[in-house]
Formats: structure tokens, C-alpha cells, sequence
């Protein structure tokens, strides 16, 4: 078994945070687990994403040029990054600020509102805790 699932949006949404648990919580279960950040050189307001890879055995390559699984916290990162999805794959859209889908119907789309979802919990700042939950 192996899973790739790609972090992507604006730099201070909290990308690579999301990422980085994801792994932590994959280390803690026993599996092998490989997380690669990447962002532009703005940093808060730039493009942020990051790959995770979870396996049970020995991971070859961190890098995945086509992840199976996305969860796109913003629209740019939604329409860089769904052409490479794998068929099949699943791909998280943060609806509250994408109003559109990936335009595949290859994959398999969840729209669910996290920024939406993460004022009603009291910061916005959670919604990259909500889109992980959701995942």
C-alpha cells in the first residue's frame, strides 16, 4: 500500500503544517513516511504545498509527479495541481473560496466549505486543521 497525497494553498494557510501531521500521525501507526514541502519565495501570501507519501514498505522516491490524493485550500493551487491528480484519485476542495470543480471526471471531488467551517469554530487560522479532519 501506497498513498501520495498533495498539501496545496496560499503561504500562511498553514500547508505544510498539515502535511507535516499527516506524516507524524503515519510515523506513529508504523508506516514509512516520506514529507516534502515546497514554497515560493513569498512565503505568507505565495504558493505553498507540500507532498506526503505513506507506505508500508520502503518509499523509492519522495517526489510524486502524480499524487493520488489533493486537498486545494485556494483556487490556484486547485487548477495547478488537479491536471496531475492520478484517475481515480481524490481531490479536497475548499469550497468557501473555490466555486468551482476540478473539471475531471476522472476523480473523485469533495467540496466542503473548511474556511467556512473554521470561523464557525471560532479562527479561520483552523482551516487547514479542518480540511485534514476532513480528508
Amino acid at each position: 500500500m501506497q498513498s501520495e497525497v498533495m498539501f496545496a494553498g496560499f503561504g500562511g494557510q498553514g500547508i505544510l503544517l498539515s502535511g507535516k501531521i499527516l506524516a507524524e500521525a503515519a510515523m506513529e501507526k508504523g508506516l514509512e513516511v516520506a514529507w516534502v514541502p515546497s514554497y515560493g519565495p513569498e512565503m505568507r501570501g505565495g504558493t505553498a504545498y507540500c507532498m506526503v507519501v505513506v507506505s508500508d514498505k520502503t518509499i523509492a522516491s519522495p517526489i510524486i509527479r502524480n499524487p493520488m490524493h489533493l486537498v486545494a485550500m485556494n483556487r490556484p493551487s486547485l487548477e495547478k495541481f488537479a491536471p496531475v491528480v492520478k484517475p481515480s484519485g481524490v481531490v479536497l476542495i475548499n469550497s468557501s473560496l473555490i466555486s468551482t470543480g476540478a473539471g475531471r471526471d476522472d476523480i473523485d471531488e469533495l467540496a466542503i466549505p473548511v474556511t467556512e467551517i473554521a470561523r464557525e469554530l471560532g479562527s479561520v487560522k483552523v482551516a487547514n486543521i479542518v480540511a485534514l479532519g476532513a480528508f
